[in-house]
C-alpha cells in the first residue's frame, strides 16, 4: 500500500504539469492588435510638444 502512495506523487505531479502546460499554451485572443494600439498611443504621446517652463533656463 505504501508503494502505491509513493507512485501517486509522480502521477499527480505529471497531471498538474499537463494541466499547467495546456493553460500556458492556450491561444490568447488579444494578440498583437492591443499591443500595436498601445504602441501607437505611446508614440503619439511622445511626439506631442510639451511647453514646460524650466526656471533654470529662463533668461530673466
Amino acid at each position: 500500500m505504501g508503494a502505491l502512495l509513493w507512485l501517486l506523487i509522480p502521477v499527480g505531479a505529471g497531471l498538474i504539469a499537463a494541466v499547467w502546460s495546456s493553460w500556458a499554451l492556450r491561444h490568447r485572443k488579444t494578440g498583437d492588435v492591443a499591443e500595436l494600439a498601445g504602441y501607437a498611443r505611446f508614440r503619439a504621446a511622445m511626439e506631442k510638444e510639451h511647453s514646460v517652463s524650466d526656471p533654470a533656463s529662463d533668461p530673466a
